[in-house]
């Protein structure tokens, strides 16, 4: 097994980006964007010295203990059902973590709640999964929306549009909203539109600084799409380009135009993005698909673009220290107290 560090990792990032089920978040590029963890990515070669697999970690200190979490996004990236080389890297990240006072490696695999047999293995391994949950509240959506883009035209893909989906794209452009490609200098702008967004939907937002961070390190691979409509700037997203897949990132909108439709024609110009470049899909990330979750509108959005709406594993834990999880769990319910008897004493004055 080897372990390679962030400034060395090319030759497992060329191995992410050619798999087919290479993920962004498992790149070296997601570990320069998350600067306040450490990257680490592990290598499993077959006898000919070919890569099998890979697993990047990002791991990172807990607050007010002498301890580290640890987590593999969309990880390990390899055959699934070859046990030898998944159980191989999870292990080798799990030793890892042990020699850097980890206290509990989590991944949340990209692969289908339906797939038993690596659930399984996972679980002989030890780890468990949290209870099913179609909301956020998971690092990473348990529930997403995708859609296939491989080997078809542009025409193809518009007329597997919901009509609703495929009349707003057009009307957009009929109204004269027109889209701008943008880059690292753009970030500014999009940070102020997101604002606008989160303030509207009850969310908190990155800083500019963060954007800026996903631009520097995907370069030419992420973009700033702005729908414009009369001189003003009324939508926009970030996507990013890896490997053979497309991933809509941030999306954001401001309080004006809205009849006008721009979101639609931002979400087709980046899927056009994702057919030049032969994709195999568009990844739209995560929707809620509870109606009476106030955010159940992002989940009607995508569902017009895609009937590719699925359920992966979730998260699994393992956890590898239990000492360090105990005086976490400690550490963590003491200041829980605390904030409550702060704010019963506020709420006195």
């Amino acid at each position: 097994m080897e372990i390679v560090k962030i400034e060395n990792a090319q030759e497992f990032d060329a191995f992410v980006r050619s798999h087919p089920k290479g993920h962004m978040m498992q790149t070296s590029a997601w570990g320069k964007v998350k600067k306040e963890w450490e990257w680490v990515g592990f290598i499993k070669r077959d006898e000919s010295g070919n890569i099998k697999g890979v697993c990047a970690v990002l791991l990172r200190a807990i607050p007010m203990v002498p301890y580290k979490m640890m987590y593999a996004p969309r990880g390990p990236v390899c055959d699934l059902s070859d046990k030898e080389t998944v159980k191989d890297l999870l292990l080798a990240a799990k030793e890892y973590g042990i020699k850097n006072k980890a206290v509990t490696l989590k991944i949340d695999t990209d692969t289908l709640a339906s797939n038993e047999e690596y659930i399984n293995l996972l679980k002989d391994i030890g780890f468990t999964f949290k209870d099913h949950n179609a909301s956020f509240d998971t690092v990473q959506a348990r529930y997403i929306l995708r859609l296939d883009t491989k080997g078809k035209t542009e025409e193809e893909v518009l007329a597997s549009f919901h009509p609703k989906t495929r009349y707003n794209t057009r009307l957009a452009a009929r109204k004269g909203v027109t889209i701008e490609i943008k880059g690292k200098e753009a970030c500014a702008e999009f940070h102020d539109l997101m604002l606008v967004t989160g303030e509207r939907d009850n969310f908190a937002t990155r800083d500019t600084s963060y954007f800026e961070r996903i631009m520097d390190a995907f370069g030419d691979d992420a973009r700033i799409y702005f729908a414009k409509y009369e001189g003003k700037t009324i939508a926009g997203a970030l996507d990013v380009l890896c490997g053979d897949k497309v991933w809509y990132v941030y999306g954001a909108s401001s309080n004006e135009y809205r009849n006008v439709m721009p979101n639609y024609l931002v979400q087709w110009e980046m899927i056009k993005w994702a057919i030049e470049e032969n994709c195999s899909c568009y990844d739209f990330r995560g929707g809620y698909p509870d109606e009476d979750n106030p955010l159940h509108g992002i989940f009607k959005f995508k569902i017009g673009f895609t009937n590719e709406y699925m359920e992966l594993m979730g998260e699994a834990d393992l956890v590898i220290n239990k000492l360090g999880f105990a005086a976490v769990n400690a550490a963590q319910k003491a200041a829980k107290a605390t904030r409550g008897i702060r704010a019963k004493i506020i709420n006195r004055k």
